[in-house]
């Protein structure tokens, strides 16, 4: 495997718990969990007035990076296509975030996300999920 293989399938499953214990703090307030926000307030005062709505938003994005890293710890095409789009998509948002004038942390969310990217459409990587084991590179 190259090198940061297995931690791209943990950065996934690591977001997985992320997103998990956001849904579960805007879905059900109140708990001693709430506490988590402190470390970043100004996005619950974002994210709050949505209410149950961006908690489920929340879930559902917890439950596709979870597949996401399952998948890719798997080696399974459908776990590597499933990152990518969950990347690419993080690389959207880091833009409209440079567009809408947050230029250092969008800024830096673009160049992150993009390089993660890169790093796994590279053709080294993509061999690694062929749909027939004995196509895998050795």
């Amino acid at each position: 495997m190259p090198p940061g293989f297995k931690v791209i399938g943990l950065f996934l499953l690591f977001g997985a718990l992320m997103a998990g214990l956001a849904a579960t703090t805007l879905l059900w307030r109140g708990t001693a969990l709430d506490r988590i926000w402190t470390l970043n307030p100004t996005a619950y005062a974002q994210l709050a007035p949505l209410g149950r709505f961006i908690g489920i938003l929340f879930l559902l994005l917890s439950a596709a990076l979870a597949c996401a890293g399952i998948g890719w710890l798997r080696l399974r095409l459908w776990g590597w296509r499933l990152a990518v789009v969950i990347i690419a998509t993080q690389v959207l948002g880091a833009v409209f975030n440079v567009i809408r004038g947050d230029f250092l942390g969008g800024g830096i969310g673009v160049t992150l996300a993009a390089g993660l990217l890169l790093y796994i459409l590279h053709p080294r990587i993509r061999a690694a999920f062929a749909t027939d084991r004995a196509q895998r590179p050795r």
